[in-house]
C-alpha cells in the first residue's frame, strides 16, 4: 500500500510504519522464511504497491495462490481485525483487483510463453539439458556452426537437425572447430528428446516473447505478469533456467538508465534456491553479473526462498532490502544459518535479532530497507499488512476470462513454424542425397562403359587372335600343299631323270647296273629338286 509515495509494508510494535523507498527498490531484495510463515502475503503486498506506482511486475506462481491478484479480496472477521489493527481505513484501504496477465509455458493456464533455442543460448540450454562440461562445449560449437551458416534455431526440431548434421559432418567441421565426438553429440540429442517429453516442444518456438510487452500499464497501474509454475516447478532446472533467461533478456535489451525515482520493472524469483542448485561456475558468474548490473537498467530483483543460505554470497551481497520471516533451527547447522541471517541485518539494540527471527509468528518479519542515501536501515520487527486482492487462487472461469481479455492473447496464443534450420538442413539433405544419387549413377554408368569397353577390347583381341590362328592354319595348309606338290613332282621328275642317268651311267655294267644306277639317280634327283624347290 502506498503512503506519500512510499511502499508501506507493515508496522512495528509501536505502530510506526516500515517503508520501502521506490527509488531504492531497484537495489534488489530478499524475502525469506519457512513454509507457512507469510512470504506469499508479503509478495502480494509488495506487488500491489509496485502496481499502484505504475511499475510492471513479474511473479512466478509456484503454488497457484498468486493468481488471485486478478480478483478483489473478500471480507472476513479476521480481515476486519487486521484492517482495524493497522487503521487501514484511514488510508483508503479497500478490497480490489489488480491488472494481471497470466502466462504459462505449457499454454494451459495462461497465454503461451515461448522463446527460441537461439535466444536461450548454449549456456542456459546446457543447464536445462544437464550436460557436462564437454557436452556443453560441443553444444556451444554447434551454436557457432549455426551462426556461421545463418541457421535459425527456433524449436527443438531445429536443434536436433543441427546436431544430426554436425555429427554426420563431424570430420569436415572438426578441421575448423576442433574435434567433434559423435558419441557426445548423440548424448546431447537424447537429452533434447527427453526435454521434448517434458514440454520442450511447447515452449521453444514462435511467437517468442517480446520482453517489451511486459512494460505495460492499465489505467496508470503496472500490469502484474504471473507465470503459472505449478507444473513447471516439477522440473527445477527448467523452471530456474527459464526465469534466468527472462532476467537475461531484461538485462540485454534494456538501456542504461542510472538511478530512477522508481524501477522500470520488478522481478520476483520464488523458490530462488533452484536458481543456484548445481549451477556450473560459468552460469553462477553470469547470474552474479546480471544481478549486479541490472539495477542500472532500472530493474529490481527480489529473491524469495526459505533460507538466506540458499543464496550465494556474491548475490546476497547485492540484496539491499531484506524481509526475513520466521526461520526454524533444529540442528546446529540450521542454528548457524539463522545466526548468519541475523548478522546480515543492521543491529537494533531494542531486541536480539537471532532470537526474534526464531520467535516470529505468521505474518511477522524482521525487515531492513535501504535509506535514501543507500545505507541499510536498522532492522525492525513488524507485522505485515494484509493484501487488498484475493488471498487464495482464482477460478478457472475467472482465469480464462482474464486470459482472453488481454491484448496480448491474440499475439501469442497461436504458434507458427517459420522456415528455419530444420527446413534448411532438410533441403540440404535432399540435395546431398540427389548429388550422391547422381554421383552413384555416374559412377555406375562409367563402370558399365568401362566394362563394355573391356568386353569389346577382349572380343576384338579374341577376333584378332582367331584371325591370326586362321591365317596361320591357312599358311600351314598352303605350305603343306606346296610340299606335297613339290614332293610329287620331284619324285616323278627325279625318278625319270635318275633312271635316264642311271641307264646312261649304269648301262655299262649290264642290267644290274642299269637298275642300280636308276635308283641312285632317282634318289639323287629327288634330293636336288627338294633343295631347289624347298617350301
Amino acid at each position: 500500500m502506498l503512503v506519500d509515495g512510499e511502499i508501506w509494508v507493515g508496522n512495528n510494535s509501536d505502530g510506526a510504519g516500515a517503508f520501502l523507498l521506490p527509488q531504492m527498490a531497484n537495489r534488489h531484495g530478499l524475502i525469506a522464511g519457512a513454509t507457512g510463515s507469510g512470504k506469499t502475503v508479503t509478495l502480494k503486498v509488495l506487488a500491489e504497491s509496485f502496481s499502484d506506482l505504475g511499475v510492471p511486475v513479474f511473479m512466478a506462481d509456484v503454488k497457484g495462490d498468486i493468481a488471485g491478484m486478478s480478483q478483489p479480496g473478500t471480507d472476513s472477521a479476521d480481515m476486519q481485525s487486521r484492517v482495524e489493527k493497522f487503521s487501514l481505513n484511514e488510508y483508503g484501504f479497500g478490497f480490489r483487483s489488480f491488472p494481471v496477465t497470466y502466462w504459462d509455458i505449457f499454454g494451459e493456464k495462461g497465454i503461451p510463453l515461448r522463446t527460441t533455442i537461439s535466444e536461450m543460448g548454449p549456456l542456459l540450454l546446457s543447464r536445462i539439458l544437464n550436460l557436462n562440461e564437454l557436452q556443453s562445449s560441443l553444444l556451444t560449437i554447434a551454436f557457432k556452426i549455426a551462426d556461421d551458416n545463418d541457421l535459425l534455431l527456433v524449436d527443438t526440431k531445429d536443434l536436433k537437425a543441427l546436431l544430426t548434421h554436425v555429427a554426420e559432418h563431424n570430420k569436415e567441421y572438426g578441421e575448423e572447430y576442433g574435434n567433434i565426438a559423435k558419441a557426445s553429440i548423440n548424448t546431447i540429442l537424447r537429452a533434447v528428446v527427453a526435454l521434448e517429453l517434458e514440454g520442450g516442444e511447447t515452449f521453444f518456438g514462435e511467437t517468442a516473447l517480446n520482453i517489451s510487452d511486459w512494460f505495460a500499464t492499465e489505467n496508470g497501474k503496472g500490469v502484474i505478469n504471473i507465470l503459472d509454475s505449478e507444473s513447471l516447478i516439477n522440473n527445477g532446472r527448467l523452471y530456474s533456467t527459464f526465469l534466468l533467461w527472462l532476467l537475461s533478456e531484461l538485462f540485454e535489451n534494456l538501456p542504461e538508465v542510472g538511478d530512477l525515482d522508481k524501477p522500470k520493472m520488478v522481478f520476483f524469483f520464488d523458490e530462488a534456491h533452484l536458481l543456484f542448485h548445481d549451477a556450473p561456475k560459468a552460469l553462477m558468474d553470469k547470474i552474479e553479473q546480471v544481478v549486479k548490473l541490472i539495477r542500472s537498467k532500472g530493474v529490481g530483483v527480489y529473491f524469495c526462498t526459505q533460507n538466506p543460505r540458499d543464496i550465494p554470497d556474491g548475490v546476497l551481497a547485492q540484496l539491499g532490502n531484506k524481509i526475513e520471516h520466521a526461520l526454524h533451527a533444529y540442528t546446529p547447522a540450521e542454528q548457524k544459518a539463522v545466526r548468519a541471517a541475523a548478522m546480515s541485518f543492521r543491529e537494533n539494540p531494542a531486541f536480539d535479532t537471532y532470537e526474534t527471527i526464531m520467535g516470529l509468528g505468521t505474518g511477522e518479519a524482521v525487515v531492513s530497507f535501504l535509506n535514501d542515501d543507500g545505507t541499510p536501515g536498522i532492522c525492525e520487527r513488524i507485522a505485515v499488512l494484509p493484501p487488498q486482492c484475493r488471498l487464495g487462487s482464482v477460478s478457472d472461469a475467472d482465469r480464462e476470462r482474464t486470459i482472453k481479455s488481454s491484448l496480448l492473447y491474440s499475439k501469442y496464443s497461436k504458434a507458427y513454424d517459420p522456415d528455419s534450420a530444420y527446413e534448411f538442413l532438410q533441403r540440404m539433405g535432399l540435395q546431398e542425397e540427389a548429388d550422391r544419387q547422381a554421383a552413384a549413377e555416374e559412377k555406375a554408368a562409367l563402370k558399365e562403359a568401362e566394362k563394355q569397353a573391356a568386353a569389346e577390347e577382349r572380343a576384338a583381341q579374341k577376333a584378332a587372335e582367331k584371325q591370326a590362328r586362321d591365317a596361320e592354319r591357312e599358311k600351314q595348309k598352303t605350305s603343306t600343299a606346296k610340299k606335297r606338290a613339290v614332293k610329287s613332282v620331284g619324285s616323278t621328275v627325279a625318278g625319270t631323270v635318275g633312271r635316264e642317268v642311271g641307264k646312261s651311267v649304269g648301262g655299262k655294267f649290264g642290267k644290274f647296273g642299269k637298275t642300280l644306277g636308276g635308283n641312285v639317280g632317282a634318289s639323287l634327283g629327288r634330293g636336288l629338286l627338294s633343295t631347289f624347290f624347298r617350301v
